[in-house]
């Protein structure tokens, strides 16, 4: 099989036309020019050392280098080989809460989009682990199953928001025993669900599901987004949510609540801010976590194929260089080039 590594640089063999016109366009000008002087046919004979099939091989020699270049950059590839990796990690289940009151600012920018960047850097961090993604808000649906595809799982994370769930709420058990049975069975790495919420408006037993995850050597853990004081819910420029009567609508950081669920589940519970300071303490979670084979995969690598190419386009450079443009006196009888 043949195919580009970076298939974007070919466009840049649409110059080449390009440069052939300019090619033509310069020899016309160069021809009306001699024959403002006289005779072609006449005035060759009086420069008998110029030679017009030299200049056209030198420009032939110096477009088929800039062709090869091109395909060069654009990196051809072809074939493949095999390669088994046995990969060391843990499983990861990520829930994250998307319900209306993770807009709130009291974490800048909003509760969702600072979890969301803390997510993306946490993943950056992972090697050979395995993670899957959950989104809830009043019912809690898998956005991503788990998976080593770190890059599928940021594309996923980037678009999260909370229209995604219909349902208003925060369904955390719902969410906890679907992370519970997003785990691949046979797995025998330590597991853990990462619980990232503001816990406000709980609607079902969550210690209970934490308790049942701990009972599975699953742990929970809990990253509490907001403030315990209260923070209204933006609603377009310059507006907030409302209530029936037209009164704000404060949502709250239940820290309380969380930090049951996390001990429920023999996890952790740290409150985010305008720091790192959760990020880091995911990462050490993590790294006291047993990581163990998780499964052996084949890869299939394509092979460089960008060598011979250059080769050629330096031998026609090399070409170009030592072409001159005039004959030479001592070999002007060689009828090679005229």
């Amino acid at each position: 099989m043949f195919r580009f590594a970076h298939p974007d640089f070919l466009y840049l063999l649409f110059i080449l036309p390009v440069i052939i016109a300019f090619y033509v366009y310069a020899i016309i000008l160069k021809k009306k020019a001699i024959k403002k002087y006289g005779n072609p046919e006449l005035l060759a004979e009086l420069m008998p050392e110029v030679s017009p099939k030299r200049q056209h091989l030198k420009f032939w020699l110096l477009f088929g280098a800039i062709t090869l270049v091109i395909f060069v950059i654009a990196g051809p590839q072809f074939g493949s080989k095999l390669e088994t990796v046995k990969r060391q990690g843990v499983e990861i289940m990520v829930c994250l809460d998307v319900s209306n009151s993770m807009l709130a600012e009291d974490v800048s920018p909003n509760r969702l989009e600072k979890a969301k960047q803390m997510l993306s850097k946490l993943t950056d961090g992972f090697k050979d682990d395995k993670m899957g993604l959950i989104v809830f808000a009043g019912d809690a649906f898998t956005q991503l199953p788990i998976t080593s595809d770190y890059i599928s799982a940021k594309m996923f994370l980037s678009s999260i928001n909370p229209s995604m769930v219909s349902t208003q709420g925060t369904a955390i058990g719902s969410a906890i025993n679907l992370a519970m049975r997003s785990f691949t069975p046979s797995e025998t790495s330590d597991k853990t669900i990462i619980l990232i919420t503001d816990g406000e408006n709980h609607e079902d037993d969550a210690v209970k599901a934490a308790t049942a995850a701990a009972e599975k050597n699953i742990h929970v853990n809990i990253v509490g987004m907001g403030d315990p004081k209260g923070s209204p819910i933006p609603v377009g420029t310059n507006n907030y949510m409302k209530d029936k009567e037209g009164n704000v609508v404060i949502t709250k950081l239940n820290e309380q609540m969380c930090q049951e669920i996390a001990a429920a589940g023999h996890g952790m519970y740290v409150r985010a801010d305008n720091t790192n300071s959760a990020l880091k303490a995911l990462q050490t979670e993590i790294e006291k976590m047993n990581k163990s084979e998780l499964d052996s995969k084949v890869y299939s690598e394509y092979n460089e194929q960008f060598q011979t190419l250059a080769w050629i386009a330096l031998i026609l450079l090399i070409a170009d260089f030592l072409t001159l443009d005039r004959k030479n006196r001592i070999f002007r009888k060689v009828k090679l080039f005229s």
